[in-house]
């Protein structure tokens, strides 16, 4: 089995969806049950073994490198700074890559929350990891265990694990879950610029590289308030 020891956390945008409470901070650093969203994603890399962690930062840049300096123990934390310019989620890859190195690496959105049920997640997307087969390989939500997603699913999901886009049709059976493995390969070539990941996973897809794993736990949202009342309801409440 893979070890992945590096990981990122995209944590660079502006949380307009979470207004008001990030009229005076980062998204990254709501609470949700006494906890900023941003150490949710840095203690689930903790407890997945990862010993580096890249963070991007934009919006409240300096509150940012206040709360990621004063975090102890791993993973230690490199900071990727967006401050000059936006680059959305694939452009702060590209930016990123001098950073991860080349081996496999996690990345994770910060308001992606889950509390694990059995084997962690992480270890199952590292255990199902193929580099062989694989350039990515996404967790998956399936829409009747979400709390906070009111989209129509991104995926439907191959016997073999890879993935179809939903596309033109109206709904598919799994969302992106917020946390993937990716190649940091796939960057090569890619110039710095503003573009979502979804571009290079279309790309891969075509290829035939781009896999899907389905959570066994439940899958919160945490994307604006009234998901981050509902999530911190359903914590308090000792569901899982």
């Amino acid at each position: 089995m893979t070890k992945v020891t590096t990981g990122m956390a995209l944590a660079a945008g502006r949380g307009t969806r979470m207004q008001p409470l990030t009229d005076d901070r980062p998204k990254a650093l709501v609470d949700l049950d006494g906890k900023p969203l941003m150490d949710w994603a840095l203690d689930r890399f903790a407890r997945a073994g990862v010993e580096r962690a890249v963070v991007n930062i934009h919006h409240f840049a300096d509150q940012m490198a206040r709360h990621l300096s004063a975090r102890q123990g791993l993973p230690e934390i490199t900071i990727s700074d967006e401050r000059g310019e936006l680059l959305e989620t694939g452009g702060g890859l590209v930016k990123a890559l001098p950073l991860l190195g080349s081996d496999p690496v996690f990345v994770t959105n910060i308001d992606a929350v889950w509390i694990d049920e059995g084997a962690t997640e992480m270890d199952r997307l590292t255990a199902s990891w193929d580099a062989s087969e694989m350039d990515v390989l996404l967790l998956l939500a399936p829409l009747d265990r979400t709390l906070g997603f009111d989209g129509a699913g991104d995926f439907y999901l191959g016997e073999n694990g890879q993935l179809d886009w939903r596309g033109e049709r109206a709904a598919a059976p799994y969302a992106y879950a917020g946390t993937h493995i990716v190649n940091p390969a796939v960057f090569e070539g890619e110039s710095l610029r503003r573009f979502s990941l979804v571009e290079i996973w279309k790309r891969i897809s075509a290829q035939g590289r781009l896999y899907g794993l389905p959570m066994q736990s439940f899958w919160m949202h945490v994307g604006d308030p009234q998901a981050r009342d509902d999530a911190e309801a359903r914590l308090k409440a000792g569901k899982s």
